[in-house]
C-alpha cells in the first residue's frame, strides 16, 4: 500500500477515529486503527466492540492495500509532523514507513484481515436533522444519565420517535431531563436506548453547525450516525426503558418565575461552602414574593434574597445544589419556571411547549436547617 495525504487531513481523520479505540482490551487488535485503501477512497476504521467509527480520509492512493496501525502511537507520530504532505508505505511483512518531508518512521503494523470490522447497517429510513440540534440535545440531557452501571438501561438515553417529535431522555433515579423537538416530516414511531458513551463522543464530532446535517438509521441492536464523511456505529442497550410518563404531572401548589442567571449565580456561590463529596443541600424557603436560599456547612454559611414572581402557596424545600445548577447551565432562557408541589415531591422546570423538562427530587431538610 501506498497513500499519500496531507498532515491536517490525517490528523483530523485519526483524532476521529481514536474514540472508538478502548483504553483496555484484552484483544491487541482492538487497539489499532485500520487503514483501508482497497477500494477508490482512504477510510479509516476503530472499533471497541461497543462503539465503531469510520472515517474517509482526503489522499492519493498509488497503490492499494490495508494495514492495522497502533491508533495511538500513530496519532502521536501524526501529530508532531511537520504541515506537509505525509506518505504512508507498506510492505508484505505488515511494516509501516511513514515520511513526511525529513522525518522517516517505521512501525509494526498488523495485518488488516485480522480486524473486527463494523456491523453491516441495513440503511432504510433516516432521521435527518441538523447537527446543530442534535448537538445541543445531546449537551442539555447528557449530565443527568447514571455514572455506574447498577442500572444499564440508567447509563443511556431514551431516543423516542412519536407523532412526529424527536424526544430525548435521560434519569440517574435523582432527576430527569428531557429534550423535545418537531420533526418535519412523518417518521416512523421508534424507542431506542443508546449509550452514554456513543453519545458523548458523537456531541465531540459534530460540527454543531445549523446548516450540517445528520443522518440517523436505527435497526434491532444498533444506530448509525453519518456525518462528514463520518459513520458512527453503536450497540444499543437492550431492556424496556423506564416509564417517565408517570413520574411526570401538571399538578402544581407553588409557580416561580426566575430571572435564570441570578439564580444560577446564587447557587454556585453558596456552593463555595461545600467540599466535594459533602450532601449538604442548599435549603430554599419562598414566601410572598422572595427567594431566599441557605446553605450551612462546616466551612460556613450563606444566605441570599432573590426577587421572584411566585404563584399559589409559600414552600420551604431542599435540594442537592449540583442538580439545579446541572439544569439551569443548560437552559438558554433568561427566565426559567419553577413549579413545586410540597417539599417531599419532584419540583419541575419546563417551558411552556415543553420543549425541555427538567425533573429534581429535593432531599430531606433536617429541622436546624429549616429554622428561618
Amino acid at each position: 500500500m501506498k497513500i499519500i495525504c496531507k498532515k491536517s487531513s490525517l490528523l483530523k481523520s485519526v483524532s476521529i477515529s481514536l474514540r472508538a479505540v478502548p483504553s483496555k482490551t484484552t484483544m491487541p487488535i482492538l487497539e489499532c486503527i485500520l487503514i483501508d485503501a482497497t477500494t477508490n477512497q482512504i477510510r479509516f476504521t476503530t472499533n471497541d466492540m461497543e462503539l465503531g467509527i469510520e472515517t474517509i480520509v482526503d489522499g492519493i492512493i498509488e497503490k492499494k492495500g490495508m494495514i492495522a496501525l497502533d491508533a495511538k502511537i500513530f496519532y502521536e507520530i501524526i501529530r508532531r509532523l511537520p504541515d506537509n504532505d505525509v506518505t504512508i508505505v507498506t510492505d508484505d511483512r505488515c511494516n509501516a514507513f511513514i515520511t513526511c518531508e525529513k522525518a522517516k518512521f517505521n512501525i509494526p503494523g498488523k495485518s488488516g484481515e485480522d480486524f473486527a470490522y463494523l456491523p453491516i447497517i441495513e440503511k432504510e429510513e433516516s432521521l435527518t436533522i441538523s447537527q446543530y440540534t442534535l448537538k445541543e440535545m445531546i449537551r442539555q440531557t447528557i449530565f443527568s444519565i447514571a455514572i455506574n452501571e447498577n442500572n444499564k438501561l440508567m447509563t443511556g438515553e431514551l431516543f423516542e420517535i412519536k407523532d412526529n417529535f424527536l424526544k430525548i431522555v435521560s434519569l440517574d433515579g435523582h432527576r430527569i431531563s428531557i429534550r423535545k423537538m418537531a420533526l418535519k416530516r412523518d417518521y416512523e414511531n421508534r424507542k431506542v436506548v443508546v449509550p452514554g458513551k456513543t453519545l458523548n463522543e458523537i456531541s465531540k464530532i459534530l460540527s454543531g453547525e445549523i446548516d450540517d446535517q445528520v443522518s440517523i438509521f436505527f435497526t434491532k441492536n444498533h444506530i448509525l450516525f453519518e456525518f462528514d464523511n463520518t459513520m458512527v456505529v453503536s450497540r444499543l442497550i437492550e431492556g424496556e426503558y423506564f416509564r417517565i410518563d408517570q413520574m411526570l404531572s401538571s399538578d402544581y401548589e407553588t409557580k416561580l418565575t426566575i430571572n435564570k442567571k441570578e439564580f444560577l449565580n446564587c447557587i454556585d456561590r453558596a456552593t463555595l461552602l461545600v467540599r466535594e463529596g459533602d450532601k449538604k443541600p442548599i435549603v430554599i424557603n419562598i414566601t410572598d414574593n422572595k427567594m431566599e436560599l441557605k446553605i450551612d456547612s462546616v466551612m460556613g454559611s450563606m444566605n441570599e434574597d432573590i426577587d421572584i414572581q411566585k404563584d399559589g402557596k409559600d414552600i420551604l424545600i431542599g435540594f442537592n445544589p449540583k442538580f439545579l445548577i446541572d439544569a439551569l447551565k443548560v437552559i438558554d432562557e433568561e427566565e426559567i419556571v419553577m413549579y413545586l408541589v410540597n417539599p417531599k415531591a419532584p419540583c419541575f422546570i419546563r417551558d411552556k411547549e415543553e420543549n425541555y423538562t427538567y425533573l429534581i427530587l429535593p432531599v430531606n431538610i433536617s429541622q436546624n436547617q429549616s429554622r428561618y
